[in-house]
């Protein structure tokens, strides 16, 4: 079972995002969260497989949060979910230490499919 933190500031976002995640029987959102700060906390405190996480975000946006992620946690895998195409943030983010990117104009069978190879470290 994979167990993700889902990050968004839009909780609509998250809220679709579980609900296409609970029908997937590997996967769990053990958790969510709407900023940077409550991202870094929670990692912390918790072991989770894996992060969903957007680039925008209020406060400490998603690539400043990454960065401290891959600082204190580097062991934990980050895909990034954004609605910015990859050209603006695709290879910042992944220099930053995340292990893949997707844009919200993927589909749900793409994105599926990014969480599971990010799990196994593909």
């Amino acid at each position: 079972m994979i167990k993700i933190l889902v990050v968004d500031d839009h909780a609509i976002v998250r809220d679709g995002l579980k609900r296409l995640l609970v029908d997937t029987p590997d996967m769990v959102v053990a958790d969510e969260a709407s900023n940077g700060e409550e991202v870094i906390n929670k990692v912390g405190n918790n072991d989770y497989d894996l992060v969903l996480l957007d680039i925008s975000l209020p406060g400490r946006d998603g690539l400043d949060v990454l960065k401290q992620l891959k600082c204190t946690n580097p062991q934990i895998p980050v895909l990034i979910l954004s609605m910015y195409p990859e050209e603006h943030y695709a290879v910042r983010s992944l220099r930053a230490g995340a292990s893949g990117y997707l844009t919200k104009q993927n589909s749900s069978d793409e994105l599926i499919g990014a969480i599971r190879k990010v799990a196994q470290g593909r």
